[in-house]
């Protein structure tokens, strides 16, 4: 019998749960995590683990939960729709300047990230004046907003279209890369911003509310969940699909404004875009079909890797990237890692590491090196190698990336 290419956990109480992280460190918590999601009634078959597994709100980040007749809204999150978008381009590594830091600064004018004001008016990371471009999408995406707030009006008070092609911030990007052969690629790492952050939000507490006479009973408050059938299931998955298409279009915004900020402002020469572009979810849920039976599948902080499909793995700040092709490998539920995984908590990373300690490990790279970003700094993650070894059953690398400009919100 061929050895396992998972590590099998088999709780006392519930499914079991196949975890890719061999040869990659799991944190007790987490693992704690994992099992209380996989006692919770109404997962189906097993839990499944990435490699980047670690500490999430209420379910690990790193994680893949298919669900029948429930879901679990912190289980998706706050970030709903959060993921990745690549475009390669004609240019190579020549056609770069030798300094880079005006290339970044034209990115940095281009799109709106960070976050002043408390995310109020004058807020850095929202358009003041709104661009046409965005108007026109939000015109799109307005209808279906209009559904959700007519019934739940609390969730039409704060950003919504002046976060259309913004980036925020955290872990969240846009790099320029070179890949194996010395091509460049842009990539970016957003979300659904402000109004995702809401909705994720607003239904979290919803569940809590509608399951307060059985909290007591869950193995963590923040896995209450609403059942298939009730109105707030329905209206909650109505909500995250369209969370989800507001971060597929900031994504494709954002984009179209680096484009045209490295056409403009980059000191490049004239350019065009490959047939290579990659824009996918790794924190979400979708209706899909698993050994016969169609179910929710939840990734949370997990890239959807079917036979053929293309995806983007990343990974830190001064670590290489990949483009990966899916095998579908049906015990994973079609799933890989969505990037290193944190190694440590912000606050910690921060006691940790110094300034001189980040400039070191982005050696090379025109990026912020500041105190602000030693949360995001390269040694707050897992060893990106360790992570993809761990994976070779459920992705292979079409493309490795390697960063020379990265903006951080």
């Amino acid at each position: 019998m061929s050895e396992l290419s998972y590590n099998l956990i088999e709780p006392e109480k519930g499914v079991p749960i196949k975890a890719w992280t061999k040869g990659v460190a799991v944190e007790a918590v987490a693992e704690k995590q994992l099992r209380n999601v996989a006692s919770m009634p109404f997962i189906y078959k097993w839990v499944a683990a990435m490699p980047d597994v670690h500490w999430g709100i209420g379910a690990t980040v790193g994680s893949v939960i298919p669900t029948q007749g429930a879901i679990i809204p912190a289980a998706v999150g706050v970030d709903i729709g959060c993921g990745m978008m690549a475009v390669q381009t004609t240019l190579n590594a020549n056609h770069l300047p030798d300094h880079l830091k005006a290339l970044r600064t034209a990115i940095e004018q281009a799109v709106p990230h960070g976050r002043t004001e408390n995310g109020r008016k004058g807020d850095r990371g929202a358009w003041g004046e709104i661009p046409k471009r965005q108007i026109g999408v939000w015109r799109q995406l307005e209808r279906g907003y209009k559904m959700i707030t007519d019934k739940y009006p609390n969730l039409n008070r704060g950003n919504d279209v002046n976060h259309l092609g913004t980036l925020g911030t955290g872990n969240h990007f846009i790099e320029v890369c070179l890949d194996e052969s010395d091509q460049v690629w842009f990539m970016l790492h957003s979300g659904s911003r402000g109004v995702g952050n809401r909705i994720g939000t607003f239904f979290i507490e919803l569940a809590r509310k509608d399951l307060r006479q059985h909290i007591k009973n869950l193995p963590d408050r923040d896995l209450a969940y609403f059942e298939e059938g009730s109105e707030h299931f329905d209206d909650y998955v109505g909500a995250v699909s369209w969370a989800q298409e507001f971060a597929l279009y900031n994504r494709k915004l954002m984009m179209e404004q680096l484009i045209e900020a490295a056409t403009d402002g980059g000191d490049l020469p004239p350019f065009s875009l490959t047939e290579t572009a990659v824009n996918c979810h790794h924190n979400y849920v979708a209706r899909e079909e698993h050994y016969g039976q169609v179910v929710l599948v939840t990734r949370k902080g997990a890239l959807r890797a079917g036979k053929g499909d293309l995806g983007i793995i990343p990974g830190s700040m001064g670590a290489r990237s990949y483009i990966v092709r899916g095998f579908g490998n049906d015990e994973s539920f079609h799933s890989c890692s969505h990037g290193a995984g944190r190694l440590m908590s912000r606050n910690e990373a921060k006691r940790r590491f110094t300034i001189d300690d980040h400039i070191k490990a982005t050696a090379g790279i025109e990026c912020r090196k500041d105190s602000d970003v030693i949360d995001e700094t390269p040694m707050a993650y897992k060893p990106i190698d360790d992570v993809m070894n761990a994976q070779k059953d459920l992705v292979e690398i079409v493309h490795t990336l390697r960063q020379v400009v990265c903006v951080k919100g």
